[in-house]
Order: C-alpha cells, then structure tokens, then sequence
C-alpha cells in the first residue's frame, strides 16, 4: 500500500499542474557503427539509471572501453569470438554489451533464469572461448566455464561505483573500438530462439541487421533526446535489447532500468510518484501483453474504488506518456481495452522475430485497434502465400513500405489471408540439412531466390496474418505450428518442454501444448500418461521441472490421462487433442 499513500498524498497538489510531453525533436545526427560510437555526440548527457546511480554516455564509454582491453588481452587479441555474458539489469549489462562490442567481439546474452544446462547448451552451440558475469552469478558460471573449458573473467563487484566517477577530459577519449569497415561486415548478437525442431537456435544479427532494425524504428515511433524510457523487459530477447535500450541510446534518451518487472514499482515510475524527481518524466513505455495484465491485477487492487485516484492516473498516464507499445506475443482484446480505460492509450502493437526484428508496426499518428499490427515498416517488403492442394503455395499478397508509401505489386481480391513470408533474415546457427533445403524451397515458391540461403537470408513460414481491405492493416491470426507456445513474451518450444519431461522417472508419455490464457496470452500445458502404479501431480511435477528447465517454460496446468489419442500414423494431432481436453 505504499504506492497508494504516496499517491493520495500528491493526487491534489499535481491534479492541476500536469505538464504535457514535450514536442517530439528530430533524432540527433548519428555516425556510422554500433550504438558506443554515439558517445561523442551527447557524452554528458544521462544514458541509464539503475537501482544504484545515473551513468552518462561518457561514464558507460570509458568504463566499457576499460573493460574491452581485458577482453581482448583474455583472447589473446583475436576478435569475432563469442562472449557469453550474465548480468543483471543495470549498468553492468551495458557496460559489458559495450565492452563486447568494442574488442570486436560477438555478444551473447544470458538469463539469470536459465538453468546451468541451458547455460551449458548455449556456451557449447556457440563454441564461446569467453564468460562474463557479476559476482552475484559466479559460482554457477564458475561451474559453466569448468565444464565448457572456457575462460571465465567476473567484473569487479565495484564496476558500477567506479563507473560514475570516470569523466573524458577531451573528445578523444571517447573514440575506440575497431574500423568502421570491421562493423559493417561483423555480426554483433547471437540471440537464442526456440524451434520447432526442438533444441533453442543461435540467431546471428549483424551490427548492420541492428542498425538497420533501430534507425527505422526512431523514425517510425518518432524517438526523442527528450524521451526517457522505463524498462522492464529481459535483456536477453530482442525486445529488451534493440527496441528498448539500443533505441534510447541511439538517439541519446533515457533509460530508467528496473532490475526486474514489479507491478507496484512500475506503477511508482509510471506515475512519477516515490521515484527520484528526475525520474519523474516517463514518456516511453515497452512491455509484453502478460506486464499489463499484471499492472491491471495492481490497479484493481490499489486504485479502482477511488474515483479521484482513477481520474488522476488517467490524466497522468495521458499527458506524461507519448508511446506505450505492447509486443512479444498477441496482446488479448479485453487487456487492450481495460488499459485504454484505464491509461487513455491505445496500445501501439507491433510485429517482429528475432531473426528480422520488427516487420510490421501500426503508424504512430494513428487509431489503433486491437488485434492488428499495423503495416509494414519502411523498408519492409511482406508477401503472403496460400498454401495450394497439392502442397506448394501462391503469393496471395505482396507489399513494400517505400518512404512511407505503401505499394503493393501484387494484391488478391477480397481479404487475403495466408502464411507470413519474410525476406532478409539472418541465420541461425547451424541449421539442420533438411530445414535448410525446406526453407529454400519456400522461399522459391515465394518467388525468392533459393541461393538466398547462402548468403544468410532465410525465410520462415508458421505466422498466419490477414490484410484487411476495410482498415488497410495486416491482423495475426496465429501460428500454423502448434509446437510454439507465446508466454508472457516468452517463445518456448513445446518439443523441447516434452524432451526435458519425458526424463521424468514416472513419466511414460507425454505431450505439451499452449492453451489460451488472457493474462500470459498461453500457459503452457502438459498431458501426461504416468508409469504404471505411479501418480503425479502438477506441484511435483513443476518442482522436478524447475531443476532443469526455465521457470517460463515449466508446465503450469497438467492433465493426466491413461491414454493419449494418436492417429493411425502413431502421431498425435494437437489440434484435436487441444479440443478434446481444454
């Protein structure tokens, strides 16, 4: 209840006084290379705020650009290797993403909700001769680093102290890093994704796929120097990453980062209540649909039954806020609605993978409606194919977003609706044989080139979307694979979920789908046949689960039977067995 009484104690003295967002500006002018090289154009300005200090762009630069000698003297010099690195949400994450980025290497971030066995599994798929964590995650990358043979350099506890007392004397001291030449033909992520052939994929995103993905969307959501964002997000996904911390600090803005989601603290930062008074200012906010569930739950149970309380949270929310954005899986139409109720906005929805970043996004200057994603963004090209009877597919729908306009080159009568086709993807880390010659024949019965592949473009099919004519924006419908569950923002594989259960000594069979859940958007399920004379249950269950598998991925609803429907192929239909139990 601290929140609230903070709150009743300034709903009066603020009610009147609220002051409006200031005008959007032009993006400063950006250089050339990787997000650190922007040091030089705002090096005073606040970069970051965390639970312990702000940090400039020249206090993270000059700390990061310390720490990147470490690391390149750690690998003997040589650059491109692949750095695994676990950090908690503040300043030590960027300063050591910067480090990275700086000796030339290759950034593959962790979390600290992954157990050492993913930890062990990523560490090994991306062959990293170089781990990296706080003091506070030693011991289990200690571990890591034993049995993956790699070397292991934990940051001084002190890091973040020190970081705010270093200050550039002159402009040449923020200059560092490799040749602009090394960054345009460097990767600079390898993010993991889960399949559906089960074991998560290594996704490589080039310094110019992340540069490409950030300078179109400071255009299209219209970023701002005078914007200050609050992040919740994890820093091991896409969204946490590109949309809500390399934006802001493209454009020299703000990042007020939480540690960890927490929907009373959000509230405090949200409302500019409790908070530090520079932090009062929040006018970006970035969240997955299960965070607004969430900070709905806390408005019931704090605000709701007072009429002044509500009033001022809506004005506050309205005039303070310019953008909240909801994306990492589909956002539910109440949710949308109730938080329109609640905050005055209308929820900008976006579409995106992290092997392409965002593809499509609705207009910033627009009447957003739940449920569509809005058009592609510029630059973007999207093609929509049927599939045909006798298992090829025809391009229903094409489009390309050029400087705003959309053209269309090939467009079906009515509403057309297929399978999502996109272009310019980068790869993943060594991709099956069979997969790769499947999507080589998608993308050429797209009408793409089948060489493409090759040269790091992969297609990816599974998204069902339609256009509508009507409201001239593209709707998800879903995916056409049901071995994905979309999670509090979270992808998990459910091959991958059954693989882990299946170990269970008392297990005999089973199967793992997503069912429909309005406030994480799907729970993952799990129908199990037990061994004879065995009984399990879901507490027992998710307790021997958690040892091994991310708390996210853990069954959180389990249906035992004694027999789970196969057809006559001995294969299980997901569909079917969706209807049948839930």
């Amino acid at each position: 209840m601290l929140l609230n009484r903070h709150i009743r104690n300034s709903v009066f003295k603020f009610n009147r006084c609220l002051q409006t967002q200031p005008q959007v500006q032009a993006p400063a002018p950006l250089p050339c290379g990787p997000v650190f090289k922007n040091a030089q154009s705002f090096p005073d300005r606040i970069a970051l705020r965390d639970n312990i200090s702000n940090y400039t762009y020249a206090n993270i630069f000059l700390s990061a650009n310390e720490l990147s000698k470490n690391i390149s003297n750690l690998l003997n010099g040589r650059t491109n290797e692949r750095v695994l690195f676990l950090c908690p949400n503040d300043a030590n994450y960027v300063v050591t993403l910067w480090a990275i980025w700086l000796s030339g290497q290759i950034a593959v971030p962790l979390s600290p909700l992954h157990p050492k066995n993913v930890l062990l599994y990523y560490a090994n798929d991306t062959n990293s001769k170089l781990l990296i964590t706080t003091p506070r995650y030693a011991d289990l990358m200690q571990r890591v680093s034993r049995n993956t043979h790699s070397q292991l350099h934990v940051l001084d506890d002190k890091l973040k102290l020190n970081c705010t007392q270093k200050f550039a004397e002159n402009q040449s001291e923020l200059e560092g890093g490799q040749t602009l030449e090394f960054y345009d033909s460097s990767d600079a992520l390898i993010l993991y994704t889960s399949g559906t052939t089960g074991s998560p994929k290594g996704v490589r995103l080039s310094h110019k796929n992340l540069q490409c993905q950030i300078t179109t969307l400071l255009d299209a959501w219209k970023w701002s120097p005078n914007d200050v964002l609050l992040h919740t997000l994890p820093l091991h996904h896409i969204h946490g990453i590109v949309n809500a911390l390399l934006c802001p600090m493209y454009v020299g803005a703000k990042t007020v980062m939480l540690k960890k989601f927490n929907a009373n603290t959000t509230w405090s930062y949200l409302l500019g209540v409790g908070s530090k008074p520079e932090d009062r200012k929040i006018s970006v906010y970035m969240a997955v649909p299960t965070i607004y569930s969430k900070l709905i739950e806390e408005y019931r149970r704090v605000f709701e039954n007072d009429p002044k309380m509500v009033e001022y949270i809506k004005n506050t929310l309205k005039n303070k806020v310019r953008l909240m954005v909801s994306g990492s899986s589909p956002l539910p139409v109440p949710v949308f609605e109730r938080w329109l109720e609640i905050s005055g906005h209308r929820l900008l929805e976006r579409y995106g993978m992290t092997e392409t970043g965002m593809i499509l996004s609705n207009i910033y200057e627009s009447d957003r409606e739940p449920g569509y994603v809005g058009v592609p963004l510029p630059g973007v090209s999207v093609r929509l194919a049927e599939e045909t009877e006798d298992g090829g597919s025809k391009t229903v729908l094409e489009c390309t977003n050029k400087n705003g306009t959309i053209i269309f080159n090939k467009y079906k009568d009515g509403t057309p609706k297929g399978r999502a086709v996109k272009n310019w993807m980068t790869c993943q880390l060594r991709a099956p044989g069979q997969r790769r010659r499947r999507l080589r024949r998608l993308l050429q019965q797209a009408g793409g080139d089948p060489q493409g592949i090759h040269r790091r473009r992969l297609v990816q099919d599974g998204d069902i979307c339609e256009y509508s004519t009507d409201k001239k924006k593209f709707r998800m419908l879903g995916r056409k694979n049901f071995d994905i569950i979309k999670s509090g923002g979270y992808k998990i594989s459910a091959l991958e979920v059954e693989t882990h259960l299946l170990a269970h000594p008392d297990v005999a069979e089973c199967v793992v789908v997503g069912v429909a859940d309005e406030k994480w958007g799907q729970k993952v399920a799990a129908v199990v046949v037990p061994r004879k004379d065995k009984e399990i249950s879901l507490e027992s269950l998710s307790e021997w689960a958690g040892k091994s598998m991310p708390k996210y991925s853990v069954p959180t609803v389990l249906k035992v039977v004694n027999e789970i429907p196969k057809n006559s192929m001995g294969k299980v239909n997901k569909r079917e067995l969706l209807k049948a139990f839930f």
